[in-house]
């Protein structure tokens, strides 16, 4: 059963749509250099896409979507040869380039370089369960172990400056236990890391109650992409992530979310925003804080906020002084703060920042066969089919289309139906 941790009725429901989102999902390579357990895309390689071809993507989303930020994923975006040009590119519409990599092909000539032509920020995925080549160091590791590889990408961006930094990992039944220990390092590092992304494991195992086809033709189970042959715990809900955290940060508090498709009461972008600094946190951005923010940046920019400037989240004192009498959750940590102050006050000159924790609840199989995805969801992706109809597609899904031309249905087994099987 769902942790009853999280209530909708205190948090912001994030305004992003399909036509008007934060963040939009471009891939101009399938070709990586790992093999990640629970990856949703096949790795392919000489995958990748003319430049052109790219930019065309680029302006198809432009006169679809308002869009903040572009991520750039795949396959590992480091891979793609044209990948300065493609940031170049993307800086030039006045977008926010993201790059979302395994940073296995990042060096710091590279780095500079996409500093040059306007890099805003990294993604980097980094888990236990990637199978990284990058040296027998990080075989075998756990996650409180690997945060040493993730501290060293944090202080290569720091090193170069005004480079957001952000972590995603995937969280599986048996890692659950770790993301209090992911989320105290990324507080011991919060002038540096400023976000952190849990991402539920979501897969097909062999237990599935459905049967599966595209139109007609009946697909196996474990011809599709995403499986896994053996059993899983594919369930576990965002609300018990919350509930993990709270065993170490107990007032732990998130603050927005995005719900389902099928499941509105499912909560699938669950945001938290807090403000402290190494030592301390002083407390957690409420409802309200996140709905100026976002009200007030689509007043000046006409689109939705992503992610924010390192700058800007190191203004965290400015925003406890200013922002106080509107939110409730960030009175409570003003109080702290001035407490804090009261019992040293040279406190003052030690800097308060702020950073997000962001769990995704991916694709919810329900019980009738529907699949419920994120409601305005930032990961959409660009899709041409068979007739040449260009499309946005929900890019964790986008292996149905490209492998059997349509998105696949779910039947439960224990149902009668008048699906005809090819």
């Amino acid at each position: 059963m769902e942790a009853k941790t999280v209530d909708a009725a205190n948090l912001y429901r994030l305004p992003w749509t399909m036509p008007d989102n934060g963040i939009t999902w471009l891939e101009p390579t399938a070709h990586c250099n790992l093999n990640c357990y629970g990856c949703y895309r096949k790795n392919i390689k000489n995958s990748n896409k003319p430049l052109e071809d790219v930019k065309h993507e680029l302006d198809f989303f432009q006169s679809m979507r308002k869009t903040d930020c572009i991520s750039i994923a795949g396959g590992e975006p480091l891979l793609y040869p044209n990948i300065v040009e493609l940031v170049a590119d993307i800086k030039s519409r006045g977008l926010k380039p993201i790059i979302n990599s395994n940073g296995i092909a990042l060096t710091k000539e590279l780095l500079h370089e996409l500093k040059k032509v306007g890099i805003f920020g990294f993604t980097f995925h980094i888990d236990s369960k990637q199978g990284r080549g990058r040296g027998p160091e990080w075989e075998g590791k756990n996650e409180l172990e690997l945060n040493e590889l993730r501290l060293h990408y944090a202080e290569m961006l720091a090193a170069e400056g005004g480079i957001a930094c952000s972590f995603n990992s995937t969280v599986y039944e048996d890692t659950l236990h770790y993301v209090p220990d992911l989320v105290e390092w990324a507080q011991k590092h919060i002038d540096i890391v400023h976000t952190m992304v849990f991402i539920l494991f979501r897969y097909i195992t062999p237990d599935t109650p459905y049967d599966f086809y595209a139109g007609s033709q009946k697909i196996t189970w474990n011809d599709i992409h995403y499986h896994s042959e053996k059993e899983e715990k594919t369930d576990t809900m965002a609300p018990d992530v919350v509930a993990e955290i709270r065993k170490r940060y107990p007032e732990f508090s998130p603050a927005a979310y995005l719900n389902g498709t099928h499941a509105p009461d499912r909560f699938k972008w669950l945001l938290t925003e807090r403000i402290g600094n190494k030592k301390k946190i002083f407390g957690y951005a409420g409802s309200k804080f996140i709905e100026l923010v976002m009200t007030l940046y689509h007043y000046k920019k006409d689109r939705y906020l992503s992610y924010a400037t390192p700058k800007t989240l190191s203004l965290g004192r400015t925003t406890l002084f200013n922002t106080w009498m509107v939110d409730k959750g960030i009175r409570n940590a003003f109080k702290k703060y001035l407490g804090y102050l009261a019992a040293n006050p040279f406190r003052i000159f030690t800097k308060v920042n702020m950073q997000s924790i962001m769990i995704i609840q991916p694709v919810d199989l329900m019980p009738n066969g529907d699949q419920s995805m994120c409601d305005g969801c930032p990961d959409i992706t660009y899709w041409k089919d068979k007739d040449g109809k260009e499309q946005l597609v929900w890019s964790c899904r986008l292996e149905e289309p490209m492998q059997y031309g349509d998105f696949l249905r779910m039947i439960p087994r224990n149902e009668k139906t008048a699906v005809t099987e090819n």
